[in-house]
């Protein structure tokens, strides 16, 4: 029976410091199934899926949401992931098909899928219609740095992260997820100091998660903690009658002109790769349903 993904919550470091271990091996491999990724595009948007859902995981509020775009001058082009409070995540990359050789570590190049040049936008809505918004400059395009800078300079939030996604021969995900370790205001000097020695053990955390659940991680690495459990899963919010509402949104003399022009109005959803088809039928019923609520 395969494991679930889940992000475990907790505090160690006599409670000065938030711990989160993430699994998201499951997640990474159906965007790899659903967008049709190459390892070096898996990599990149499967690590900034990861770092997303422990973001997410700190939304407060129900109807929270969060989004994260980055923008390099690598292979891979913009990658951009949305989630929510309950950790429905989605995500592309422009460029699925990625390729290039190995980095001097002989590992799949994702800041050269990324780039070393460009921005990392993250749009934050607490609920409140109140979005905070972020960018930093990237550091290396290996995503795990360019977020720490994000922590550090946009959310003055120090923040310690090792996150990876390890890919087969097959093109499967074997292993992905994370560790983040977060110093509370006012922590110590030692509490900083066994946060920068502990997050130096986690440079392999993908190859850790192929071979043991993240609860055997946590255990095994910080002892006894209590812990909270949340489950990110992808799910796009996307569906047929969402995007009727966005059709009968243009106007009838719009939809019309479409319809007129094309013959039929074609919509691609980015996140969950689905095409929908609308006819010029189907716009008709579109703009009597809405007449009719009016």
């Amino acid at each position: 029976m395969q494991r679930e993904d889940v992000i475990l919550r907790g505090l160690v470091f006599d409670g000065e410091v938030s711990l989160a271990v993430a699994d998201t091996t499951r997640l990474v491999g159906e965007a790899i199934r659903i967008h049709h990724l190459s390892p070096l595009s898996a990599a990149a948007l499967g690590r900034t899926l990861t770092v997303a859902a422990y973001m997410c995981s700190s939304l407060k509020a129900e109807r929270g949401a969060l989004s994260v775009t980055i923008k390099g001058d690598g292979v891979g082009g913009t990658v951009c992931v949305s989630g929510d409070a309950d950790l429905h995540m989605r995500g592309y990359i422009d460029v699925p098909d990625a390729v290039l050789p190995p980095n001097a570590k002989g590992k799949l190049d994702v800041g050269g899928c990324i780039g070393r040049h460009g921005t990392l936008t993250v749009v934050r809505d607490d609920g409140d219609n109140r979005p905070f918004v972020g960018t930093t400059e990237l550091v290396s395009g290996e995503i795990g740095e360019d977020f720490a800078a994000y922590f550090t300079y946009s959310e003055q939030l120090p923040t310690a992260i090792a996150v990876g996604v390890r890919i087969g021969t097959d093109g499967r995900c074997l292993g992905a997820g994370g560790v983040f370790l977060q110093p509370m205001p006012g922590a110590s000097e030692q509490s900083i100091r066994k946060t920068e020695e502990a997050i130096a053990q986690f440079g392999a955390v993908s190859s850790l998660l192929e071979s043991m659940t993240a609860e055997e991680l946590l255990k095994k690495y910080f002892g006894k903690v209590h812990f909270y459990t949340k489950k990110p899963e992808y799910k796009c919010n996307c569906s047929r009658n969402y995007i009727e509402g966005l059709l009968a949104a243009m106007g009838e003399k719009e939809l019309r002109a479409v319809c007129k022009e094309q013959g039929k109005i074609e919509v691609h959803c980015h996140y969950c790769n689905t095409d929908y088809v609308f006819t010029e039928a189907d716009a008709e019923n579109i703009l009597r349903a809405r007449r009719g609520s009016e």
